[in-house]
């Protein structure tokens, strides 16, 4: 028969004994089930032993854990963790070096343990582990075994951070600081010194005043995975609790020192993978150095700004080629708000377009750097659409200002970093100014991706939900360098989105299982006979199309169809506004026969002539 459901069996150990396999009744109090362990070994007072799981941590069995007990588990009888706890403190008065070092080497073990850290912070068990780091008579494995106890106690969060007393934060950091100190002991330091950071902000402004940059940058040039680890976490932790101005003024110190390519040298490109601790810190630099652009974001721009407004008329200069000096003041405004418009403002005075927050001043640093830092490519961008004659212009300005709003939000620019985050990209490390040199991809790809959808005005949101795509899918490979991201950015075409967007969607649909493809290679050939007749059908019905003249003009409409045996195409002019004439009045006639391929797109002669970016294209 089978045991009730709140029996389990387990087996119970103990040094020197043979093992007890019981059924444990998890309804029995504790305090029994203890009493009748030690009566099968003959032990007399039962309240000075406990239960322990006999594996790892080996945490002590209380009634609010015990349900964690399965059947099969083995747990171990061990001295009650109050007596454990005064035993371990005892020993660490010992006069003994070696009585000391076994005393915190048990300590260690049992710390983590919930129920015997209790015990050991209601006896001052902290205090004395702190008078042993404080001393620092130690500075080998003593110390390193003192640092790990005391963080593995106060991690329990029974006691605040904030009570530590400023002579033992100095002392922590001095062993930061110190040149010949042992391996085990600075990782412990830097992490105990990041903890408070992140907990006092008093102490963390004793620690950052304490520690300079330049002694976390000699810690991360060690070829010591966890000190470098630890450095980064006090780093980031430093740069959290500073103000935002003082944030700036260390990040400005740091890049300086060739930090960000250090990073991608030596850590991100280290020969040992990257941990998860050491890519969560990446991920935090690198929000808060995108958190740096959040002022210029969140700014709108001042109609009465000097500076702001010579840099929109630098924008316009590189554009354009100056006009005769002799203009009256009227005809230089006139002129102005006209190349403004080509420019791509949808208001004649363009500090309108930039009153929108997000993304403010961003926007236009974005657009100034794109013509100081990429000057054929601005001029070419503008120049191709501002010269356009239909309505298939993409607006430089407009698509700058929302793309610099879409860039915000795929790198979460303000937003609180995540406490357990590792999306960091590895191409922020690549390069100086990497938020303006990704919008300088950024919008490039846009305008490509324009022309591809061969979109006008009204398809302006269509194709930002395209670009947004292509970054997110693009930023998501992790590519190493803004280079890398370029390539694969680019062949991401629109083409490509659409196929990518339809497999999904059938595997989302389970279109894709085999039964429906099998069923859809049978459909096929009665399938592809219907397209082929409706399509013969479109080809009699005929299309008007414009004529484009050489100047670019679309005043004329021609009319073409397939004869009703599908041998002769028929074409001829006809005018505006007319119905489609009947095919046996059309003047023109070219036999099917005679056609030896058919072009379309690129490949077409009057194509590469104008050129691909000039091609107008009207739908009908």
């Amino acid at each position: 028969m089978a045991p009730p459901r709140n029996v389990v069996k387990i087996a119970v150990q103990m040094r020197d004994a043979v093992p007890q396999l019981i059924q444990l009744d998890q309804a029995k109090p504790l305090g029994a089930v203890l009493k009748e362990v030690c009566d099968a070994w003959s032990l007399t007072h039962s309240e000075r032993y406990a239960l322990q799981f006999a594996d790892g941590h080996r945490k002590y069995i209380t009634e609010n854990n015990r349900t964690e007990i399965k059947n099969g588990s083995i747990l171990c009888l061990s001295t009650a963790p109050d007596l454990e706890a005064e035993r371990l403190l005892g020993g660490l008065q010992s006069g003994s070096r070696e009585g000391r070092r076994e005393a915190l080497r048990h300590l260690v073990l049992l710390a983590s343990d919930m129920t015997f850290a209790q015990e050991v912070i209601s006896r001052d068990g902290l205090q004395r582990v702190g008078t042993i780091i404080e001393d620092g008579d130690d500075l080998g494995e003593v110390l390193a075994l003192g640092l790990r106890a005391f963080l593995e106690l106060m991690e329990h969060g029974v006691v605040s951070w904030e009570t530590l007393s400023i002579p033992f934060v100095r002392k922590v950091v001095s062993y930061v600081n110190i040149n010949l100190m042992d391996a085990s002991v600075q990782p412990l330091a830097l992490r105990l010194l990041e903890s408070v950071t992140l907990s006092s902000p008093a102490l963390g402004q004793l620690v950052k005043s304490e520690v300079p940059l330049d002694r976390l940058l000699v810690h991360l040039q060690v070829m010591n995975q966890q000190l470098q680890t630890k450095a980064m976490a006090l780093l980031t932790a430093l740069l959290q609790g500073a103000s935002p101005a003082e944030r700036k003024h260390m990040l400005d110190y740091l890049w300086q020192r060739n930090f960000r390519q250090f990073i991608y040298k030596n850590i991100i490109h280290s020969a040992v993978p990257l941990g998860d601790e050491m890519a969560h810190h990446l991920y935090v630099l690198q929000a808060l150095t995108l958190g740096l652009l959040e002022p210029r974001m969140r700014t709108p721009l001042d109609p009465y700004s000097q500076e702001q407004r010579e840099q929109l008329q630098a924008l316009r200069q590189a554009a354009f080629e100056p006009e005769g000096e002799s203009l009256s003041a009227d005809r230089r405004r006139s002129l102005c708000a006209r190349e403004f418009r080509k420019l791509g403002f949808t208001n004649s005075n363009p500090a309108q377009d930039l009153e929108r927050v997000p993304p403010g001043l961003l926007a236009l640093d974005n657009m100034v750097y794109f013509s100081r830092h990429a000057p054929s490519a601005y001029s070419r961008f503008v120049l191709e659409n501002s010269s356009r004659e239909d309505r298939h212009e993409c607006p430089f300005a407009r698509s700058s200002i929302q793309l610099t709003v879409l860039l915000c939000e795929l790198l979460r620019v303000g937003e609180p970093c995540s406490e357990t985050a590792q999306d960091f990209s590895p191409m922020f490390f690549g390069q100086d100014q990497s938020f303006h040199e990704l919008f300088c991809v950024a919008i490039q790809l846009l305008n490509k991706t324009w022309k591809e959808m061969r979109a006008t005005q009204e398809d302006f949101d269509k194709v930002m939900q395209v670009v947004r795509e292509q970054l997110a899918r693009t930023l998501a490979l992790k590519p190493t360098s803004l280079e890398l991201f370029r390539t694969k950015v680019n062949a991401l075409t629109y083409g490509e989105v659409l196929r990518l967007r339809q497999t999904e969607r059938l595997h989302q649909e389970g279109t894709l299982a085999p039964p429906i493809l099998e069923l859809r290679e049978k459909l096929k050939p009665e399938l592809m006979g219907l397209i082929r007749q409706q399509r013969l059908l479109r080809l009699c019905e005929g299309t008007l199309f414009r004529k484009i003249s050489s100047r670019r003009r679309q005043d004329k409409l021609w009319f073409c169809c397939l004869s009703p045996n599908h041998k002769v195409l028929q074409y001829g002019d006809v005018e505006e506004g007319t119905s489609p004439p009947p095919p046996e009045s059309l003047p023109e006639q070219l036999p099917v026969a005679d056609i030896r391929g058919l072009l379309t797109g690129r490949d077409c002669p009057h194509v590469r002539e104008k050129g691909s970016g000039k091609q107008n294209k009207v739908p009908l």
